[in-house]
Parts: C-alpha cells; sequence; structure tokens
C-alpha cells in the first residue's frame, strides 16, 4: 500500500471534516454579535431570540472544530515529519500565533457569550460576542496566512534544506493571502446566509410561525443576495492572482492543454492525461481568454508547459481540479439564483407568499456553503501538487516513514468517526429546528446588572 497516497487521502478526510465547523463559527459570530446588537438598540426579543437559537449552533461547531483541529495537528508529527523539518522556523511561530492571539481569547470569553446572558450586565455578553467573533476571525487570519505561504511563498531564505524566515511581514502578507482570506471569509459567511435561511425555511414549513423565524428566513436570504455577488468578484481576482503565481493550477482548472488565445471557458470535458488532452468538450469560445486576460484573444498557459524535458509531470492531477472548480462554480451560481430570487419574492410578498417548492430547496440547501468551500478547497490544494510548499518542498520529501497498513488502519478509524459525528450534528441541529420555540428565562439589558 502506497504510504503517500494513503497519507494524502487521511490528511483530505480529516481537514475536509475540520473545515466544516470553522467555516460556520467565523462568520456566525459576527452574525451572532449584529444579533445582540439588535436586541440592545430596539429591545425586540426577537432579536435575542435568534440569538439565543444561533448561539447552540455556534457552542456545537466550535467544539467540532476545536477537537477535529487537535487530531489534524498530530499528523503533522506522525505523516508529515518533513514539512516541519523543513519549514517549521516558519509553520511554527504562525501556528502559535493563531493560539496566543486568537484560541485564548476565544476559550476565555466563549463560556460569557454562551451562559451569560442573564448573568452579567449586557454590555459585558455583547463585548464578549464581540472578542469571540474576534477571535475566530484572527484564527482563520493565522491559518490562511500559512496556507497562503505554502502557495506563494516569499520572505524566506533556504540554507542547508532548511528554510528560515528572513522578513515577517512578507511572510505574512504575501501575494497571495489577501485573496485567499476574503475569499474563505466571504464562504463562511455565504455558508451561514444559507444555514440560517434553510433552517429557518425548515420552521416554517412545520408551522412554526415564531417572529424570529421569519426574520431570520429574511435574514439569511438577505445576507446571501449581498453576499454572492461580491464573492464572484474575489474569486475572479484570486483567479487572476492564481494565474500569475501558479499558472500550471489554473490551466487545470480550466482543462487547457496548449499554450494559446482564444481558449472556452469549458462547461463540460473529459480530461485525458494519457492522451494530453480532453476527450470530449463543451464549452463557450474564447470566454477563458476573456475572464483571465479580459481579451478575447490573451494568451492562456497549457499543462504541456509544465512537462520536464525527462517526462516528469509538473502540473497537479487535472481531473480532480477541473471537475472539483467547476462543482464550487456550480453550487455559487445556485446560490446567486435562490438568493436573489428569494429576496425578490419577499420584497414582493413577505415570508407568507413564498411558496412550498422555494421553501423547501432553500432547506435543501442549508448545507450548500459547505459543498461550495470543500470544493474550492480540494481546487486550491490539489491544484498546488506535486509541491507541498510551492517550489520549496514537495509533498513526497515530507511524508514519513511509515508502514501503509498503520496509515490505513487509522484511516478506516478517522473516517469511521467522523461520519458518525457528522450525522449527530446535521441530527442535532435540525432537532434543534424542531424544537423551536421562544426562550422566556431573563436576559439583561445593556444597563442591567447581573441577575442574583
Amino acid at each position: 500500500m502506497d504510504t503517500l497516497l494513503l497519507s494524502r487521502i487521511q490528511f483530505a478526510a480529516n481537514i475536509s471534516f475540520h473545515i466544516l465547523f470553522p467555516t460556520i463559527t467565523i462568520a456566525l459570530g459576527w452574525v451572532l454579535l449584529f444579533f445582540k446588537l439588535r436586541f440592545n438598540r430596539t429591545g425586540d426579543r426577537k432579536w435575542m431570540d435568534l440569538y439565543l437559537f444561533w448561539v447552540k449552533v455556534f457552542a456545537l461547531s466550535f467544539a467540532l472544530g476545536v477537537v477535529s483541529g487537535i487530531t489534524m495537528s498530530f499528523q503533522f508529527g506522525t505523516n508529515w515529519p518533513g514539512f516541519m523539518e523543513v519549514v517549521g522556523n516558519v509553520a511554527g511561530p504562525l501556528l502559535a500565533y493563531e493560539v496566543l492571539t486568537a484560541f485564548f481569547l476565544e476559550a476565555v470569553f466563549l463560556g460569557i457569550m454562551l451562559f451569560g446572558a442573564s448573568r452579567v450586565p449586557g454590555w459585558l455578553h455583547t463585548l464578549a460576542t464581540f472578542l469571540v467573533a474576534f477571535g475566530t476571525t484572527m484564527s482563520a487570519f493565522w491559518i490562511l496566512v500559512l496556507n497562503s505561504w505554502m502557495h506563494t511563498p516569499v520572505g524566506h531564505e533556504v540554507r542547508d534544506g532548511i528554510v528560515y524566515a528572513v522578513d515577517w511581514w512578507a511572510i505574512i502578507f504575501n501575494p497571495s493571502m489577501p485573496y485567499r482570506l476574503a475569499h474563505m471569509l466571504l464562504a463562511s459567511g455565504l455558508t451561514v446566509a444559507f444555514l440560517i435561511a434553510g433552517l429557518s425555511a425548515y420552521r416554517w414549513l412545520r408551522g412554526d410561525r415564531a417572529p424570529e423565524v421569519a426574520t431570520g428566513l429574511r435574514f439569511g436570504v438577505a445576507l446571501g443576495a449581498v453576499l454572492i455577488p461580491v464573492q464572484i468578484l474575489a474569486g475572479d481576482m484570486h483567479g487572476l492572482n492564481t494565474l500569475e503565481h501558479q499558472p500550471a493550477k489554473v490551466a487545470a482548472m480550466e482543462g487547457n492543454w496548449e499554450t494559446r488565445g482564444n481558449v472556452p471557458l469549458l462547461l463540460f470535458a473529459l480530461p485525458d492525461e494519457e492522451t494530453r488532452s480532453n476527450a470530449f468538450e463543451i464549452g463557450i469560445p474564447s470566454m477563458a481568454s476573456v475572464i483571465l486576460k479580459h481579451d478575447p484573444a490573451g494568451v492562456v498557459p497549457g499543462l504541456n508547459d509544465f512537462v520536464a524535458e525527462d517526462g516528469t509531470v509538473l502540473h497537479p492531477p487535472v481531473s480532480p481540479v477541473f471537475w472539483s472548480f467547476r462543482i464550487m462554480v456550480g453550487i455559487g451560481m445556485l446560490m446567486l439564483v435562490a438568493s436573489w430570487a428569494g429576496a425578490w419574492m419577499l420584497w414582493r410578498r413577505g415570508v407568507e407568499g413564498l411558496p412550498k417548492p422555494y421553501l423547501w430547496g432553500l432547506t435543501g440547501m442549508t448545507f450548500a456553503g459547505w459543498g461550495a468551500t470543500l470544493a474550492g478547497w480540494y481546487t486550491t490544494e490539489i491544484g498546488r501538487q506535486p509541491w507541498l510548499v510551492h517550489g520549496v518542498l514537495t509533498v513526497k520529501d515530507a511524508v514519513g516513514d511509515i508502514a501503509g497498513g498503520m496509515v490505513l488502519s487509522t484511516l478506516i478509524a478517522y473516517v469511521a468517526v467522523y461520519l458518525a459525528l457528522l450525522a449527530a450534528y446535521v441530527g442535532v441541529i435540525f432537532h434543534l429546528a424542531r424544537k423551536g420555540g421562544r426562550y422566556d428565562a431573563p436576559v439583561a439589558s445593556p444597563g442591567m446588572q447581573p441577575a442574583e
């Protein structure tokens, strides 16, 4: 059994499970702050009911994110020792910054946020919510700094095969970091928008007419309608940055084999790496050149430019990158249609006028953000192959000397546990939605003292 392949699959399974939960908590923290500020300003109980419902989802997501993050970090030492041996002087401090500046902040104030609504002054509870939201965003910032540096490494030097930092500002603000950070934050926002809209639609279909249900439905649809065009713009800018720094990845995303102009935007194709061509394709003429070069005749790099003279392939596997990119874009387009159509119907008819098929469609898209986020990460991470740190460290040079059977056994265990946890998570989320109801416990206003 191939240890390298199994280790890659194991890490992919681990990080795929892990990323689901930060994708929710990053944006949901700020949404909770918005709900709390609206309650502080208006005194309308529906905003606090929204807060008290969604803070439970936040707590559950946060817990699973922490647990899966710990197990993932173990794999750096067990499966990928070469990573820290070579780039630990850069990766180690960045991971430490994430713990020191973000995780401790979340850990200290999370308890106040979860349990302090009726126990501490309103202003302190609001402050705790802000600090937890800020902490989750800072966690994302430092992790994405490291991930972006692995794609576009700068600010370092290599001595005796070991990477040393020489310019921390360059490392932190590396060429792809701003685009990757914006793309991920917006992905989190869209994930939460459809999570709120989907669960609210589910509650509405079950006959729950509590004020916070209609408000949550309107909020989720409106948030999605606002964020999706911004995400499309951010994705376009991220793609142009990737074209500049990782052209082989873009060539795989486009399924383009020869460097040429007038490259079509392929809607469907069957890339064949043996024949170095697409067996079948349907595309829009010249549109890839328009998107990537803003010129129909713009020259787009081809995959055949990334083959060494000895025949060594220096580009990523084509089919996974090609299809994951299209899945991400396809889900994004579905989000655009669903949110804009919903916003129009809400404006014209209100929540009561939304047709049942649309509400069921929203319910089905409750976790659509997960699908788009995973597809996007598969595109960018598989698209980095064969490099672990682009131009510095290959994947095969970082893998540990572990028996394939050992990796396979732990992979099976990881997948079994993660599938069970994921099923339980989704089940609990919909149980909370079915339970619904108002929360009648006293809640401190901004000026109130803690309850005795």
